[in-house]
């Protein structure tokens, strides 16, 4: 084997520009699959990094009337929903892949305005909210303080607001300590919060940013969960952020959730549902993926046309080296041998081939994110597979050509001009 290969290497040596014109089809495949495939596998990241973010894992388990989110604000309060109790927190807790949980109130309210001086800001998302909440989303404060131990046991009306609702109502100004007024009860101002890996989707088109960008909230408020009654009623249904060890555990964790939270409510067309941001991201991925395949066919095609190429040539080389082939077997040689001899150069041609079509199919991949500002994610599994499928169609397209070099008649083989 060693010899073939030697053999291989000084033969195609020898006709450099004959060599490399017959793996240009392979080079050319290989190439194509493997930025396609990179291309690929790069949106398919972009689009779950989209949906769920840049890896706080936190599922939310909210109520859902049919496919569509139910806000009290709007349809009042759902009947047969209770608080969640201890026991039911506790279950929640011992999920497995469930990291950290927290429970809270929220309310989409678009028609009460936040008020400070003469300035008005409507359209926030507010949120009542346990100590644990921005450890358990993953949220920073920035400004101020967070809520404290005493906020809570003294039922302070106090208020964190983010970024948005800061730079929208206070203009720059400082708002710690501030206070302002939302439905007749003021709040003194006294942290500001950002999401600790803030993450913006990547937005290409119209259609990205309804896809991505679905939130039009005026920003986020919070006060402490123990004066939620202030503003709002008694016993507001609640839900709950969870966050999952990973990104994988998302779908699992929320779902068994859901189906623990279900379990403690009495009402037939209002239930608990996860945010599946995953299925959702698979489905886009599997939309992207069905045209991309054809794709991959197509280039694909070059395979062929390159494995044709290496069977012309070695059908070229079978005739050139007739007397040499004629004199082996004169001398003993066996017709395995023979074979073997062209079939190694066929896959030492082709294998160079593929590795060759790597090498550009991974510049072409970055060409192709630098000028189109696609993602791309090389992936070690395709390479090798390229590479092994390239040195197959070395083999394949070599039997033609090497059981012809084995059957020759020896003597003609030495009278052959």
């Amino acid at each position: 084997m060693i010899e073939n290969i030697r053999l291989s290497f000084q033969g195609i040596w020898s006709h450099r520009m004959r060599s490399f014109l017959a793996m240009l089809g392979i080079i050319i495949g290989i190439a194509s699959i493997i930025s396609i495939v990179s291309t690929i596998q790069g949106t398919n990241e972009q689009i779950k990094q989209n949906l769920v973010g840049s890896g706080n894992n936190v599922v939310r388990v909210q109520i859902y009337q049919d496919d569509y989110l139910y806000e009290v604000s709007w349809n009042g309060l759902p009947a047969g929903f209770t608080p969640i109790s201890d026991t039911t927190f506790t279950d929640l807790q011992t999920i497995p892949g469930a990291d950290a949980v927290s429970i809270y109130n929220r309310r989409s309210d678009y028609g009460n305005a936040i008020y400070y001086k003469d300035s008005q800001l409507q359209g926030c998302e507010v949120f009542g909210i346990t100590p644990d909440y921005f450890t358990t989303i993953g949220y920073n404060v920035r400004r101020g303080r967070g809520f404290v131990p005493k906020d809570f046991d003294d039922f302070r009306q106090v208020m964190i607001i983010d970024n948005t609702v800061a730079q929208s109502l206070f203009y720059g100004d400082d708002p710690i300590g501030k206070t302002v007024e939302y439905l007749s009860t003021a709040y003194v101002i006294v942290g500001v919060v950002e999401e600790s890996r803030e993450f913006e989707p990547v937005i290409n088109s119209v259609d990205d940013y309804y896809t991505y960008n679905q939130n039009s909230m005026a920003g986020k408020v919070f006060i402490p969960k123990v004066n939620w009654p202030v503003p709002f009623a008694y016993d507001e249904p609640e839900e709950v952020a969870i966050r999952c060890a990973t990104t994988d555990d998302m779908s699992f964790v929320g779902n068994e959730a859901a189906d623990i939270l279900n379990g403690t409510k009495q009402n037939e067309t209002i239930s608990y549902k996860a945010e599946n941001l995953l299925q959702k991201a698979k489905e886009l991925q599997d939309l992207s993926n069905a045209t991309n395949q054809q794709l991959i066919w197509i280039a694909s095609i070059s395979l062929l046309v390159g494995g044709i190429g290496v069977m012309n040539i070695m059908l070229v080389t079978v005739t050139e080296r007739t007397r040499e082939i004629g004199l082996k077997k004169a001398i003993g040689a066996k017709k395995g041998r023979i074979r073997g001899q062209f079939l190694t150069e066929a896959a030492v041609l082709t294998s160079i081939g593929g590795v060759f079509g790597v090498g550009a199919g991974i510049g072409m991949a970055q060409l192709i994110s630098q000028v189109t500002e696609t993602p791309v994610s090389i992936n070690i599994p395709s390479i090798g597979l390229s590479v092994a499928f390239s040195i197959a169609i070395g083999v394949i397209f070599g039997i033609l050509p090497a059981i012809k070099a084995a059957n020759l008649n020896p003597i003609d083989a030495l009278r052959h001009e």
